[in-house]
């Protein structure tokens, strides 16, 4: 069933790099993964599933629908990142649409919830397909405006009583629409991933090593990858490459002399802290807007303890001044500039945090106006992403196979991971290092049995060596029913 002599080189630890290397080092193929990193998934942030693509009214009705499935497939099966609570999706007064003009495909994502769930009762992980999404008008919002505040809300109308009590009715377009969209925990992510990899006997993890050159092996029929670790170079054989080096994937495939068409665009999420509100009885809340001007989305994430990720899709916010850059004819690694790799490889300066999580504190209050005396809470969140093509509105992308046992990762969501995963053995199926019944079947993993405190532990642990909250690394354990 298993080729156990195939080797598996993965250049890359982040979610598409860790998560290949977890389903096919589990299936048992012998799997090598280098990430520069002392830890993995330390890319940039994520904070939601995007269970169907609600947050993006720019995209297609097909990405949404993608994006819904994917989103199902990536809950089952990394059920431990997940954190449930619903998200609440608010039109300002100032923009140019209308609630309204959401129903339409809240339908169709609906229904086919509900043909996924036909299909297969164990989709329904978003809870009863009738209530993926509620609406609620002014006077339902009116009346939960008076209720008390849930301590640990299970219902829709029990989270949606302190967005009742705290948005500014004047600013925003009734109805209100909340979606079973939850949220996801990057640092359970990189803890969980990390735990099981250690775990695997098939698996080697070569963290805090770089990969700095890669031959093709015409002998052996395969790739001579090269790289330092611990100061020392040495050069390994492996019959299939797989690309997953984030930003820097332009790199690994100048020195393959792949073809490539990609830009990067630098991401930043802003963390803040406020004294006066409690995340845990929070759903993640949006206000829809318009890209790129002063009434960009903004996006009100909750963790425990007061702390809440922002972001605004302005360029005094999230938005970057020549953030998003291309490959050209001569590299196909795309070039950020100096300021950004700056910030990716040393920090952020305590100006620029202040500047711009201030401006995002500024942003969400012109919704919510007792949030106007949050705090930052840390350094922001950030990294640099590929987004392959040149759309840079694209947000369902996995994986392509520009050479001969190479696969090159692009996905732009994470949970876009399971189609890459599946895709790539397919061509594993290909090359006979497993069988085709394996490709899509996910009761073949068996992963890890993680233990909750050893997983927090470790999960708190990475988010206090990057220098952020442990809150950000907790997470609200509650029914997906709501």
């Amino acid at each position: 069933m298993i080729n156990k002599q195939a080797k598996i080189a993965i250049i890359g630890g982040g979610v598409a790099g860790a998560s290949a290397a977890l389903y096919f080092g589990t299936l048992g193929l012998n799997v090598t993964l280098f990430e520069k990193e002392p830890t993995l998934v330390s890319g940039p942030p994520f904070c939601h599933l995007h269970a169907g693509g609600n947050l993006y009214r720019e995209i297609s009705d097909a990405q949404c629908v993608t994006l819904l499935k994917q989103s199902i497939d990536f809950l089952r099966f990394y059920p431990y990142i997940v954190d449930y609570r619903p998200t609440v999706i608010a039109l300002p007064t100032t923009d140019k649409s209308t609630p309204d003009a959401l129903l339409p495909r809240l339908q169709l994502l609906r229904r086919e919830y509900e043909t996924l769930i036909a299909h297969d009762k164990e989709n329904e992980v978003l809870g009863r397909a009738e209530e993926y999404y509620k609406i609620y008008s002014k006077e339902k919002i009116e009346t939960l405006k008076n209720k008390e505040i849930v301590q640990t809300p299970t219902t829709c109308d029990e989270w949606m009583i302190p967005v009742a009590k705290h948005i500014d009715f004047k600013k925003v377009q009734f109805p209100l629409i909340m979606v079973q969209e939850y949220g996801l925990n990057l640092f359970r992510l990189a803890a969980g991933t990390l735990l099981t990899l250690e775990a695997l006997d098939d698996v080697t993890l070569h963290t805090k090593s770089i990969v700095h050159n890669v031959q093709k092996n015409h002998d052996l029929d395969g790739w001579d990858i090269s790289f330092i670790q611990e100061n020392k170079s040495q050069t390994q054989h492996f019959d299939y490459l797989i690309n997953a080096a984030g930003f820097r994937t332009g790199k690994i495939d100048d020195l393959l002399g792949a073809p490539c068409k990609a830009m990067v665009e630098f991401k930043a999420a802003y963390v803040s802290h406020c004294d006066t509100f409690d995340g845990t009885k929070f759903p993640e809340i949006i206000f829809h807007g318009e890209r790129g001007t002063p009434q960009g989305m903004g996006q009100f994430t909750p963790y425990p303890h007061g702390y809440f990720q922002l972001h605004g899709m302005t360029k005094e916010i999230t938005l970057y001044e020549d953030g998003l850059v291309a490959n050209t004819l001569v590299s196909c690694q795309p070039k950020l500039g100096q300021n950004f790799i700056e910030k990716i490889e040393n920090d952020w300066t305590k100006e620029e945090t202040e500047q711009r999580t201030t401006a995002a504190i500024k942003h969400l209050s012109q919704y919510i106006p007792s949030f106007s005396n949050a705090k930052v809470g840390s350094k922001p969140l950030f990294g640099a992403q590929q987004i392959p093509g040149d759309d840079p509105t694209l947000r369902v992308a996995e994986v392509s196979f520009p050479r001969k046992r190479y696969a090159r990762c692009e996905i732009v969501k994470v949970s876009s991971v399971l189609d890459m995963i599946d895709a790539i053995a397919k061509e594993f199926v290909k090359l006979r290092f497993i069988k085709s019944e394996v490709v899509g079947k996910r009761e073949c993993i068996e992963q890890v049995n993680l233990d909750e405190t050893i997983l927090r532990q470790r999960a708190e642990a990475i988010a206090k060596k990057r220098a952020y909250p442990v809150a950000l690394a907790n997470r609200n354990i509650l029914s997906p029913h709501l």
